[in-house]
């Protein structure tokens, strides 16, 4: 079957129970056509050289509450752009091989620290090599979602590194409850 360009929507990455990422791209039609994270790999690095932006469905939730599972992520490249603390990024992990995306929580000889911002342990050190792009946009529902992403960032991400953020979410959920019931909004 030959596909066109205009056949193919958004590449998604489906999580399996053993939390092995199994990508797939839906066409049209809502088929999905399998790929391997290596093949999803090739065509985000052929995308992301190019200059342009790649927008997926991501799956998994090291990275929740601020990349949730179904929610579309925006990927740019980081061409020419070192990543900075705090930045969420997409990244071949060197042992696994498998892409991840997380935040840096620190940066030390030219290699970085990443961390799901829900995850128990730290990725280890990555190299700037490994890092394919830098996530710039993420929509949930049809809205965008900006927490996280912003000068937000810097804040989670030492929150991150010190493990406090599975401790601070349960108050930001009584914050949230409080803000959203306000009257006259």
């Amino acid at each position: 079957m030959k596909l066109r360009r205009s056949d193919i929507k958004p590449a998604s990455m489906v999580t399996s129970p053993g939390h092995q990422v199994k990508p797939a791209l839906l066409t049209k039609k809502r088929e999905k056509l399998s790929l391997s994270s290596r093949q999803l790999e090739k065509l985000m690095r052929g995308v992301l050289d190019k200059g342009a932006s790649f927008r997926f469905q991501g799956k998994g939730f090291s990275m929740s509450p601020f990349i949730k599972d179904g929610d579309v992520i925006t990927i740019a490249p980081v061409q020419g752009v070192n990543p900075r603390f705090g930045d969420v990024v997409v990244f071949t992990h060197p042992h696994a091989g498998m892409l991840i995306i997380h935040r840096i929580i620190g940066k030390r000889a030219g290699e970085y620290r990443t961390k799901g911002d829900n995850a128990p342990e730290g990725d280890g050190m990555i190299s700037r090599a490994a890092i394919l792009g830098r996530v710039i946009k993420v929509e949930r529902n049809g809205r965008y979602i900006s927490l996280g992403l912003g000068p937000d960032r810097f804040i989670i991400a030492f929150v991150t590194r010190t493990g406090l953020l599975p401790l601070l979410w349960p108050l930001w959920r009584f914050v949230r409850f409080f803000i959203r019931s306000r009257p006259g909004e």
